[in-house]
């Protein structure tokens, strides 16, 4: 039973690992851009998700507020940074510089202005679910059940809609996708929009089961590349499914490593991953 309950620990964890993943792949997909600021965007929308909560706003309208800051924030970045670099054809080198850069600049930002204190939601305590002497704590359910309709949400937008089957299209090759007629800025525009939407609430519900705190995206941005190589990267479906692998095996390993090694568990599975399927488990 003690298994079962780290297994959920798990899920839950897996849950915000898999939205935050998505959107790392996404950028990385279509824009072919490797994001060391993703993780700080996602600690971003915690923060403005955490100040409209205290400020009295109801915690669900609270998210939805921090992932409008976070669309902003990220398209902000865009016309500053990410369109000129594109335009100048900047290396991969380059960007990953820049990336590293505005992480650092989100971050200390954060530090500045709120400093470096743990920050909780003003929510109201809810008994834990009781399944025998298996206990799951409520915000963790809602985790879980959040996550999974944003995967659906997801899944009927990028299969079912005009955007979605342009973004595809757009990740499978920019040039053909462009003398075809498709408008690759608007894909990169909604591209934003999507990635800032399940960014923010990851960092949201991370809140929801943890405390909220300026340097939270940077370890758990570790985790998301990790989860990224393993599904297969560009691979959205991968990436969930890597995801919820890494966030299992992090918690499955505390009894016999300790809660302090949970990164060093995500980093192995990457490190050998990359040695033995650099495609990753779920791509061809």
């Amino acid at each position: 039973m003690f298994d079962l309950q780290l297994i959920v620990n798990g899920i839950a964890i897996g849950s915000i690992l898999a939205l935050a993943a998505i959107g790392l792949t996404l950028t990385y997909g279509i824009l072919k851009l490797s994001n060391f600021a993703h993780g700080d965007f996602m600690t971003l929308g915690a923060y403005l998700t955490w100040l409209a909560n205290t400020g009295g706003i109801n915690i669900w309208l609270a998210m939805i507020l921090g992932g409008l800051g976070t669309i902003v924030a990220m398209l902000i970045a865009e016309y500053l940074l990410w369109q000129p670099m594109r335009d100048r054809r900047a290396s991969d080198t380059t960007l990953i510089i820049i990336s590293i850069g505005l992480a650092l600049f989100i971050r200390n930002g954060i530090l500045l202005f709120y400093g470096g204190g743990n920050q909780l939601y003003e929510l109201p305590v809810v008994r834990a679910l009781e399944f025998g002497d298996l206990k799951i704590a409520y915000y963790r359910v809602i985790v879980v059940g959040l996550a999974i309709a944003a995967i659906i949400a997801l899944h009927l937008i990028l299969q079912n809609t005009k955007i979605g089957k342009a973004m595809r299209a757009v990740a499978d090759n920019i040039d053909l996708a462009r003398v075809s007629g498709i408008n690759v800025e608007r894909v990169v525009l909604w591209t934003w929009i999507i990635t800032g939407t399940l960014t923010a609430f990851a960092g949201a519900m991370y809140g929801l089961i943890a405390v909220v705190r300026p340097n939270m995206g940077w370890f758990l941005i570790l985790p998301m590349f990790a989860s990224v190589i393993l599904g297969g990267i560009g691979n959205v479906y991968g990436a969930i499914a890597g995801a919820f692998i890494i966030g299992i095996a992090q918690e499955l390993s505390v009894p016999w490593l300790g809660s302090e090694y949970k990164l060093g568990v995500a980093l192995a599975i990457m490190i050998l991953i990359l040695l033995l399927r650099p495609q990753g488990l779920f791509k061809s």
